[in-house]
């Protein structure tokens, strides 16, 4: 079994694929107006509108209303990541921080309040363990 993406359900598709897109450097592919996926060697971040929850199960999942996933991006510089995003990025729950477990982090709200994480493994446990 292969985890192949994360979905995320929004309100406003056009907002939250400009983030991502911009907060990443990757370019989005777009099968429809509602749906689209940032795709990335290690998975796909796909987004959907509202209107394609219907078609899985009315009422199902709820735009904005996350409170306990983090969407982590493994990137090569995080303080470049944190550089990158200041004056575009409305909230900032930490500052570039250096965890127990090795890694470099960065942690961001999206327009829709979700968290993501932008990390980079600097000591070579980290390193190793993530090695790909």
């Amino acid at each position: 079994m292969d985890l192949v993406s994360i979905r995320i359900i929004t309100g406003d598709i056009t907002r939250l694929v400009g983030f991502y897109e911009r907060a990443t450097g990757v370019r989005a592919t777009w099968p429809t107006e509602d749906f689209a996926e940032l795709r990335t060697t290690g998975g796909t971040l796909a987004i959907g509108s509202t209107r394609t929850v219907a078609l899985f199960a009315p009422g199902a999942a709820r735009p904005a209303d996350n409170n306990t996933v983090i969407i982590e991006f493994l990137v090569d510089d995080v303080d470049g990541v944190h550089r990158g995003l200041a004056g575009f990025v409305a909230d900032f729950v930490t500052e570039p921080t250096t965890m127990p477990w090795g890694n470099r982090s960065l942690l961001v709200r999206d327009p829709d309040g979700n968290l993501v994480n932008f990390f980079t493994p600097v000591t070579p446990a980290a390193v190793a363990r993530l090695a790909r």
